[in-house]
């Protein structure tokens, strides 16, 4: 998220072997969301960034210097306000500067305890092209992602998905307006070095748009307005558990000079996320339509486990649905196990591998990556990214 492009490897990655798929997730109804995986709504309606239900349910802003952006930049948190737009309470992120690292702010604000990764996930953003006020020009960068930290470069584990980053003055070389969806295998930060796979749009996207991802089935799909614009596949499928972020910050201070003070003002209507569920967009938008003719402004029943799967049967016309509470009998285990991974090296599904650990599947050994409990298709040979072959 918002680091320079001037090397990006991994946009011809599609024939890669596909990372971590969500083998066992499927689309269904969005209803299927809340009861089987737990969902994500808020549509932001709190009185102020001090409003106590807003730390309650996990958001946090960001006040700690650093980057991204512009370097002696401030990151302060009365850029976050929760102000009425277009007759609804949103979420709205501002950014500043005159021109100088000391006059230059940016904003952050995030779900950040890590707990997000396959599933779906839709925002609604007004995205704009010119500052409230002051002049025009600068190379501002208005987001909506999911992010992991990177425990070191090249950091093999490091997942982040660039839902959007919106440049309307462009950026990193590139001129204005332009839109990128990022999905990253890892990077270093000096020298920098990138490893990703991305897709991007050169046009404006100014006012309110719709936003999406689903992250299933080894794919990362992107929809802007409920139009496919990215697939990504391969090795940059995220590894690990990510939290929600939006942010709006400067890129550079390149052709800006010191004076006037611009205003930047990026808002979001709400945030949705349904663990596990590769929704359609119109799904998803039933979901989030459903919750707002209910009068709920916000729920939240996502944990941090992984094993959680939904495989939803299709109707047919001499088979009925079953019950959404009772499982296919060939449904893999949503437990964790009680016991540790047994002796053997056998691999086995339903068993809780611990990183390093060495297994033997059909001959051969593999060594686990990421930690996980195994379940039927995920054999070793079938998922590169959390076994690697001795």
């Amino acid at each position: 998220m918002g680091r320079k492009r001037t090397l990006v490897l991994g946009t011809t990655v599609a024939g890669v072997t596909a990372a971590t798929a969500a083998f066992g997730i499927a689309a269904a109804a969005p209803s299927n969301a809340a009861t089987a995986c737990g969902s994500l709504f808020d549509d932001f309606s709190y009185s102020s960034r001090t409003d106590p239900a807003l730390s309650q349910r996990g958001w946090s802003i960001r006040t700690a210097t650093g980057g991204p952006g512009v370097p002696g930049a401030g990151w302060r948190a009365d850029n976050v306000a929760f102000p009425t737009v277009d007759g609804q309470r949103v979420a709205q992120l501002t950014a500043r500067t005159d021109g100088t690292a000391a006059g230059t702010s940016h904003a952050e604000f995030s779900l950040s305890q890590r707990r997000f990764l396959a599933g779906t996930y839709l925002a609604r953003i007004k995205f704009a092209d010119t500052p409230v006020s002051g002049p025009d020009g600068d190379h501002v960068n208005q987001t909506f992602y999911t992010i992991s930290p990177l425990a070191a470069p090249r950091d093999p584990s490091y997942s982040e998905l660039d839902f959007s980053e919106y440049l309307p003055n462009g950026g990193w070389g590139e001129a204005g307006p332009i839109n990128y969806q990022t999905s990253w295998y890892t990077y270093v930060p000096d020298p920098w070095y990138a490893d990703n796979q991305h897709s991007q749009q050169v046009r404006s996207i100014a006012g309110w748009h719709d936003v999406m991802a689903t992250v299933g089935d080894g794919h990362i799909r992107y929809y802007i307005d409920g139009a496919l614009v990215g697939d990504h596949s391969g090795k940059v499928y995220p590894r690990q558990n990510m939290s929600i972020d939006f942010n709006q910050w400067f890129i550079d201070l390149a052709g800006r000079a010191a004076g006037s003070t611009a205003v930047w003002q990026q808002s979001v209507d709400y945030v949705f996320h349904a663990k596990n569920q590769t929704l359609t967009p119109a799904q998803a938008g039933a979901a989030v339509a459903s919750y707002r003719s209910a009068g709920t402004a916000h729920t939240d029943t996502v944990t941090t486990a992984g094993d959680c799967t939904v495989i939803t049967p299709q109707p047919t016309a001499t088979t009925p649905r079953p019950p959404a509470t009772t499982p296919p009998a060939t449904t893999p285990p949503t437990t964790r196990p009680t016991t540790p991974a047994p002796g053997t090296t056998t691999w086995a599904p339903g068993v809780a591998y611990a990183r390093g650990q060495v297994v033997t599947y059909q001959g051969a050994r593999y060594e686990c990556r990421i930690a996980h409990t195994s379940l039927v298709t995920w054999e070793p040979p079938n998922v590169a990214a959390l076994w690697l072959p001795l």
